[in-house]
């Protein structure tokens, strides 16, 4: 495991661009707590597989422009990217999908302890998403 926290998340996102989520969850830790933007917080492992699996099927993303940002100790960290993507699925409460693509900035926190990831919490606009997917 990356013990420096900037490669922590590095691998991070490096993992979530090559469509690699075992190796995402490889780098959390078991009782990792996940903020889903706007929604709410889920505790463990296994809930974020979920969120994985489900995001996987309702969404193709790709996220560039990534920079992180650690704290001096190493226990936080901050990334900031644009995040390009296609609804491909409906999502139960969201308009209906028809592979709209979208192109939106975002944000992530994290809290790191043993060189593992122990919080996600995760920013958009949903307000831009919405207006690109055409629900506006």
């Amino acid at each position: 495991m990356p013990a420096n926290a900037k490669i922590l998340i590095e691998s991070y996102y490096a993992a979530f661009n090559a469509g690699q989520p075992q190796a995402m969850l490889d780098l959390l830790s078991r009782d990792v707590v996940h903020d889903i933007n706007q929604g709410k917080r889920e505790i463990g492992k296994d809930a974020f597989a979920a969120f994985l699996d489900h995001m996987n099927i309702s969404y193709r993303e790709r996220l560039t422009d990534i920079v992180v940002m650690t704290a001096a100790d190493g226990t936080r960290a901050a990334a900031e990217f644009i995040v390009h993507g296609a609804y491909l699925r409906t999502d139960p409460g969201l308009p209906v999908a028809h592979g709209q693509k979208y192109v939106l900035p975002a944000g992530a926190f994290f809290e790191i302890r043993d060189g593992l990831i122990t919080r996600v919490t995760n920013y958009y606009n949903l307000e831009d998403w919405l207006n690109q997917v055409g629900a506006k």
